[in-house]
């Protein structure tokens, strides 16, 4: 294994792999699909069980792997699953149970075209099958959007602290760009796997040990309306508070920004450079990269709005996270939309283009 400052090139799917091994993961229940199979395989060639004792099983399905990060979780375990689009459709269920129950775990969703089975191609498509809660009823889960090899590894570690913090489902929401590309990334440090006694002090509500007690797996059911609403309430503040401490972003000139890309994952990478040409051209624009899709950065866009003439979603998509962008500015600035769908792509030059003749040329 390398060493924790060494510089390694691999795959967003593999740094993924090898951060999920270095952080103390206990277990990985998964199932093959492209873009992100290879998150799978290199946990079954790098085998942990044999050094850390982390599991890792090739689930018979998407719904037994999300039923098994369910039951790991519930016993304090840090546990993860991995898919792609239309497998992470059929985890919804099982995701809605763990918001519930607040079983913490992590999801990794490696985006594809679609809808249906679609393409294997890139796509950023499932923002709002993730960050509205696909399943039933009134929850959130948090969603961080890994722009680089780098932050495939680094945030999984984060993933765990925020699932475990807040005792709730995160999901990882990536694209096949990410997934697939090959980049320089820093392997974060091996931390030991907690003993079941650690596991024990650290996570009172778990399972692992208890006798008389109601098990809280299954408090994703209850008869009684007043205790369910009661036990919404509770959600609800909980979200408000991960709302208020957790939003991450980050920007990238906008302190005299004139327009403002709003961008995620894989289409902010492309929309760097679209800035650049932008500015070689003299047109002061900038960008803000939501890092959490939930929370989302909606003060800070807000601020924004007050600063630029108009604003751009750019997204791999129909154009989901522009209702978002919306609801921030509130009518103060026109927001408008670019992108490519079913695993299209954009370039540097169709953002460009897209920025002059969607806003600048109608804003001036």
């Amino acid at each position: 294994m390398a060493d924790k400052n060494d510089i390694i090139l691999m795959k967003g799917n593999e740094a993924i792999a090898h951060a999920a091994i270095r952080c103390g993961c206990d277990g990985f229940f998964g199932y093959p699909i492209t873009p992100q199979s290879e998150i799978l395989e290199t946990l079954a060639l790098e085998k942990p069980w044999e050094t850390t004792g982390m599991v890792v099983l090739q689930a018979e399905s998407e719904v037994a792997s999300i039923n098994m990060v369910y039951g790991g979780g519930a016993t304090g375990k840090r546990v993860m699953t991995s898919s792609s689009s239309p497998g992470v459709a059929l985890m919804q269920e099982g995701i809605s149970y763990m918001a519930c129950a607040e079983i913490p775990g992590l999801i990794v969703n490696v985006q594809r075209g679609g809808p249906g089975l679609g393409t294997i191609q890139p796509s950023q498509s499932d923002y709002i099958q993730c960050t509205r809660g696909g399943g039933n009823g009134d929850y959130n889960v948090i969603v961080l959007a890994p722009a680089s090899v780098q932050e495939m590894a680094d945030f999984v570690d984060l993933s765990f602290t925020l699932a475990f913090r807040y005792r709730t489902p995160v999901i990882m929401l990536s694209d096949g760009v990410i997934g697939q590309m090959m980049e320089k990334v820093v392997l974060p440090p091996f931390k030991p796997r907690r003993t079941e006694e650690e596991v024990r002090k650290e996570c009172p509500w778990a399972t692992v040990g208890r006798k008389n007690r109601k098990n809280n797996i299954l408090t994703s059911l209850d008869f009684d309306p007043y205790n369910m609403e009661r036990h919404n309430q509770d959600l609800q503040r909980k979200y408000k508070e991960i709302m208020q401490k957790e939003v991450r972003f980050e920007e990238e000139q906008t302190e005299d920004a004139d327009y403002l890309i709003v961008a995620f994952g894989s289409a902010a990478r492309i929309s760097q450079k679209a800035i650049e040409l932008c500015r070689k051209e003299g047109i002061k624009m900038g960008m803000l990269r939501p890092i959490t899709l939930w929370p989302f950065p909606t003060e800070r866009i807000k601020e924004l709005s007050r600063k630029v003439k108009g604003i751009i979603s750019i997204e791999i998509n129909a154009g989901q996270m522009i209702f978002d962008i919306q609801n921030a500015v509130e009518g103060r600035v026109s927001v408008k939309h670019y992108g490519r769908m079913g695993g299209v792509v954009p370039t540097p030059d169709e953002i460009v283009n897209a920025l002059k003749s969607n806003l600048i040329n109608e804003l001036g």
